[in-house]
């Protein structure tokens, strides 16, 4: 697969529309059910989505999607060419989770806490052998998180990961949401990859790898059906 470049993606005029009215609605039900859980009032912008995709490692197969709300870096993973039956979707949110096996019915969608990441993976035939994810793109709302359900999905994310593997996530905040310590105590590096100035609102993406090759072990939950 190759790595995606768009000159867009530094542009800053105006504001992008994401996605088709009805994902608009059914986001936006959600948001009024449970703000907390799903952290913004709008789905991500193509330009987001594009930003976010493009932090895919060259060749990257395997991938995982945590909050994936109503599809917006599914479509996005899809267009740049991870297979459906390489892709594993993870939305805690029952009526998202059905709408997007009703948009996507090609990949798997489950409807389980992201912190149960790594048996979910193995679950779905994502990890054989030695082989493991190669990236995990996360729309969590990780600034309404306590430290120790971050570190718990971090934890989960990275058992997933092969050694080189990436989790990207993005923030509407002006700072990394996993904070120093909790990089520290997970022995992971950052970097801020990009700004997605025409998103609603603003974001910035950043990418979390390993340190050096560790095992990182986690805290498992029971998968939820």
């Amino acid at each position: 697969m190759s790595h995606l470049s768009d000159p867009s993606l530094n542009q800053h005029d105006g504001c992008e529309a994401a996605i088709d009215v009805q994902s608009f609605r059914t986001f936006l039900r959600q948001w009024m059910r449970d703000p907390v859980k799903t952290a913004s009032v709008a789905p991500s912008g193509r330009q987001l989505a594009r930003l976010m995709v493009a932090q895919l490692v060259p060749g990257s197969a395997r991938v995982a999607e945590l909050g994936a709300g109503t599809g917006v870096f599914t479509r996005a993973l899809l267009d740049a060419g991870i297979p459906p039956s390489q892709l594993l979707v993870v939305e805690i949110n029952p009526h998202l989770a059905e709408f997007l096996r009703e948009r996507f019915p090609g990949v798997s969608i489950a409807c389980a806490d992201a912190r149960n990441l790594d048996a979910l993976a193995a679950e779905h035939g994502l990890l054989r052998d030695d082989d493991k994810l190669d990236a995990v793109i996360s729309g969590l709302g990780m600034l309404s998180m306590s430290s120790e359900l971050r570190c718990d999905i971090l934890r989960a994310a990275f058992a997933a990961l092969g050694d080189t593997g990436r989790f990207i996530q993005f923030t509407y905040g002006p700072v990394s949401p996993v904070r120093r310590r909790e990089r520290e105590l997970l022995g992971l590096r950052m970097r801020r990859v990009g700004f997605a100035m025409r998103n609603l609102p603003p974001a910035t993406v950043y990418v979390y790898e390993r340190m050096r090759s560790q095992e990182i072990v986690s805290v498992r939950q029971s998968p939820q059906r």
